[in-house]
């Protein structure tokens, strides 16, 4: 098992504090960048990522809830991102060229799974994913309570890793705190 805290939820007048801490205790950084349309929030940026790449050895994987993805890639890698995971409902129809740039930038990829999205919405791409994220909350806000049905996906998507001879990583995200 790997951890990888949210930085959402940082006291940011800690920042730096907190940031030597995670780096010392952690095996990534978790940064939820959300634009306020793709969900109803509005949190880090490709800034905050920057500031974080300068104090931080470990990876930094950069969640991506917004509505034009293609927007983020460039500024992320300029930043220090290492990983940029992705939502399905936002990369349809341009699935395949993204997850390329990403990986032109020298970037890991990662795919999410909300609540709702059933693992067969990735199956045209999920071969490329370095990663696949399992939200166990409905994504977009902190203190959400965790979603226990979410478990299912995790076995279905190691069920379909084993069958297809696939070597993503499988994570969940979300109230996942005991």
């Amino acid at each position: 098992m790997k951890i990888s805290p949210s930085l959402m939820c940082m006291d940011l007048l800690k920042f730096k504090e907190q940031i030597e801490f995670i780096d010392s205790h952690a095996d990534y950084f978790h940064i939820d960048i959300m634009d306020g349309h793709f969900v109803p929030n509005l949190t880090l940026s490709p800034f905050f990522v920057s500031q974080v790449k300068k104090l931080a050895s470990k990876p930094l994987d950069c969640h991506l809830m917004v509505t034009r993805p293609q927007d983020y890639i460039a500024q992320l890698a300029r930043a220090g991102a290492d990983f940029i995971t992705l939502h399905p409902e936002t990369i349809n129809g341009q699935a395949f060229r993204l997850i390329d740039e990403i990986r032109r930038h020298g970037m890991k990829v990662g795919l999410i799974l909300n609540p709702e999205t059933p693992v067969e919405a990735m199956k045209y791409y999920i071969h490329k994913a370095d990663k696949i994220t399992v939200m166990t909350v409905d994504p977009g806000f902190a203190g959400q309570p965790f979603i226990p049905e979410m478990l299912d996906k995790v076995a279905e998507l190691k069920a379909w890793r084993e069958r297809e001879g696939l070597e993503y990583e499988i994570e969940v995200d979300g109230s996942c705190n005991q």
